[in-house]
């Protein structure tokens, strides 16, 4: 009984690195993105707002830079009016900062990166590039990261290039100090259990 409950607490220390994390998020403006069968790309994005995800950003102005580029096309249009493209896995994701952290990764969901155009009530067209990348931010390795950009190209269609207007990327963050503690302090309870029991 005594190796059980010892057991159980133990296995209770272990587990609980993969859950403590958070996230920030990174806003960016501007820049042009290109498309062709080869894949997407942005360059000359500028990164306007940083802070905790689901927070309004804790730094604002000019902190960085954001550029990427996808795998090719595997499916669908560019233009959107045969329904949402995909594109490959692959490519490059990198964050330069200034003053914040820089990440640099690859597009490496389970699913491809997606493409979507919908018509707004006022006939204009927005379209949204979705997709997961996985890569280091700062010293940590990090996956589960989710980036949305979004273009409006008014009435006409998406022709290969265009101004982007807002981005977001989410990044989840280990927190390795907090599981530090949290790790000793129920391994301390597991040796405090133990001791007990061998007392007892």
């Amino acid at each position: 009984m005594r190796r059980v409950i010892l057991m159980a607490v133990l296995a209770l220390a272990l587990p609980v690195a993969a859950f403590a994390t958070s996230s920030v998020d990174y806003t960016n403006s501007s820049g042009t993105l290109t498309g062709t069968s080869s894949g997407m790309s942005l360059t000359g994005s500028m990164i306007i707002g940083y802070g905790p995800a689901g927070s309004p950003p804790t730094k604002t102005g000019n902190l960085g830079t954001l550029s990427f580029s996808t795998g090719s096309l595997l499916s669908g249009s560019l233009d959107g009016k045969t329904g949402p493209a995909t594109f490959a896995n692959g490519g490059s994701f990198t964050i330069t900062g200034t003053g914040v952290p820089s990440f640099t990764g690859t597009f490496s969901g389970p699913n491809p990166v997606t493409w979507t155009m919908s018509t707004l009530g006022n006939g204009t067209h927005s379209y949204t590039l979705t997709g997961t990348i996985s890569g280091t931010l700062g010293n940590f390795s990090t996956n589960g990261v989710t980036v949305q950009l979004t273009i409006n190209t008014g009435k006409g269609f998406f022709n290969g290039s265009t101004l982007m207007s807002s981005g977001d990327t989410n990044i989840l963050v280990p927190e390795p100090g907090t599981l530090g503690l949290l790790g000793t302090g129920l391994v301390g309870i597991a040796g405090l259990v133990r001791r007990k029991l061998r007392i007892g």
